[in-house]
């Protein structure tokens, strides 16, 4: 009516982020309804997508708002949450960065590198603690033992080489070379992780 658009239906969560964006207030009555109440907008259009003719309303260019809605589809449901999920590690890991930006070097390179310094460590302790030390040594190392065996690769071997080439080189950097680039150093393959990431998994170990 009087060429004013209307949507008949949207969830209280998304009417709260519209309001949020467009520096909008939620009005539950038509009387209440005033000029400082309304919210703006760039552009507001309804999108197609898919065989079945699927819509879906867009707001952009909001005044209050650098959030984005990224939309997923795929052929069927497996699909669709495999994305879902490997989207999300993916934004973890970035605001991690964003968090703190210092990085470890991944392929368990940095588990082997603190399994030998823990080791090394036991060895100057005496009683029934070092051997918890050694406990926490081995438990480090299933990290790299379960990316060879992933990659089909002989675990221990993999694991027993890479520790010794770290200590013949002192370069804590050498990992498990999963993708089989004839070069197992994590900097030059350009594998890393976050710090933040990595205290928080050795925390809750």
């Amino acid at each position: 009516q009087k060429n004013l658009p209307a949507v008949r239906w949207i969830g209280g969560v998304e009417l709260e982020l519209i309001a949020m964006a467009t520096n909008g207030r939620i009005v539950p009555r038509f009387e209440e309804l005033e000029s400082s109440k309304l919210g703006t907008c760039g552009d507001i259009r309804t999108s197609e997508f898919g065989t079945t003719k699927d819509k879906m309303l867009v707001i952009e260019k909001c005044p209050n708002s650098k959030a984005i809605t990224i939309f997923i589809r795929g052929g069927n449901t497996m699909i669709v949450e495999e994305a879902k999920r490997s989207i999300h590690d993916a934004l973890c890991v970035t605001r991690n960065l964003i968090r703190d930006n210092r990085i470890v070097y991944g392929g368990g390179s940095c588990e082997i590198a603190c399994a030998t310094a823990v080791r090394n460590k036991s060895f100057s302790i005496t009683g029934m603690d070092q051997y918890a030390y050694r406990a926490f040594a081995h438990a480090l190392e299933t990290i790299p033992i379960a990316l060879a065996e992933n990659s089909g690769l002989s675990p221990i071997e993999m694991v027993a080489s890479a520790r010794k080439q770290q200590k013949d080189q002192n370069n804590p950097r050498i990992g498990i070379d999963c993708m089989n680039y004839g070069n197992n150093d994590m900097k030059k393959q350009q594998v890393f992780e976050t710090l933040i990431g990595k205290q928080q998994s050795y925390l809750l170990a």
